[in-house]
């Protein structure tokens, strides 16, 4: 039992390390935003092919959207693309899919695109950077002590 353990350990790190190079959160959002508006339709798939492309806008905003949320996870490369596929669904279903999931779909794919537009795969983990701040106040600290 003990010889699983540094296996179990092992994958928490492994996911975070997953996680921080790519924009997680906002493509889960986005992802979720999707797929609570396809949860929240009220007009079955047959009425909707029976009405036509304008009853099927209400399923492939949703779809898209839940689509650039997954593309945004497993292809970051691409995230600005995405961010900006997905708003744009994310707003066009304020009109076709009962105001967006009553609203809250529409604002989790509007943070969640947000979120993703705006992320940078350059910056350090927090983490990193409040160590370097610690750091540099208690340096500044020990020399004002030194001078006085």
């Amino acid at each position: 039992m003990s010889e699983n353990l540094p296996q179990q350990q092992g994958r928490g790190p492994a996911f975070r390390r997953w996680r921080a190079r790519r924009p997680f959160w906002g493509g889960l959002l986005l992802a979720l935003g999707g797929a609570e508006i396809l949860l929240t339709e009220k007009v079955s798939l047959k009425v909707a092919m029976h009405i036509g492309m304008q009853g099927m806008t209400g399923y492939l905003l949703p779809v898209m959207m839940l689509l650039c949320g997954l593309l945004i996870l497993f292809s970051p490369g691409q995230r600005l693309f995405y961010s900006i596929v997905g708003i744009l669904c994310t707003l066009g279903t304020w009109l076709t899919s009962n105001l967006g999931g009553f609203f809250i779909g529409l604002l989790l794919g509007i943070v969640g695109s947000c979120m993703t537009f705006g992320w940078l795969p350059d910056q350090e983990p927090r983490s990193e950077r409040k160590r370097r701040k610690r750091e540099a106040k208690t340096a500044t600290n020990t020399e004002l002590h030194q001078q006085a």
